[in-house]
């Protein structure tokens, strides 16, 4: 067995403790990314979603979700990505479910300059399709009179009282 002097002895010590911290450090980052990735399915039932790089993979995102009927995911989505509050998000989530664009709602147009993932012709874009009336006596007619309310307050401003006797009087 070979004589190991107190100079080699330092430096094998050394090499093994930075093998061994760089061993710690990546099964660390293992498990942490495991427990994110895990953390993302148990919020979102199995699935990971991946983050919309363009105004058009988020506008398919929150379309996509809000059909799927996972609204509060879609509200999640859009609030994540475009900064917007819970009223504003919901708003919007409200309106694409009814049918609407999400960039021709007027939260998106007020919102456009203040974030990059707007589309530089989404504050231009006017709201198409039928009035506010008509979509309301519409929804009121299918029974889904709380869908209405919600529609009324998104795009008025209303407070939840003045927007229920709005649709009362339709």
């Amino acid at each position: 067995m070979p004589n190991i002097g107190p100079v080699e002895f330092l430096i094998v010590a050394t090499v093994l403790v930075v093998i061994l911290v760089i061993v710690i450090g990546v099964v660390m980052a293992a498990r942490k990314g495991g427990r994110a990735i895990a953390d993302a399915r148990a919020t979102t039932g199995g699935r990971v979603h991946v983050m919309p790089s363009t105004p058009e993979r988020l506008h398919e995102t929150v379309t996509g979700l809000t059909r799927q009927g996972r609204k509060i995911e879609a509200i999640k989505e859009l609030r994540r990505h475009t900064g917007l509050g819970l009223q504003e998000s919901k708003a919007i989530v409200d309106a694409v479910a009814g049918g609407h664009d999400m960039w021709s709602h007027h939260l998106m147009a007020r919102f456009a300059p203040a974030h990059p993932m707007v589309p530089p012709s989404a504050g231009a874009t006017a709201v198409t399709g039928p009035d506010l009336a008509t979509r309301v006596r519409e929804l009121k007619a299918a029974g889904r009179v709380e869908q209405a309310v919600y529609l009324v307050r998104g795009e008025t401003g209303m407070g939840e009282h003045e927007a229920e006797l709005f649709v009362e009087t339709l």
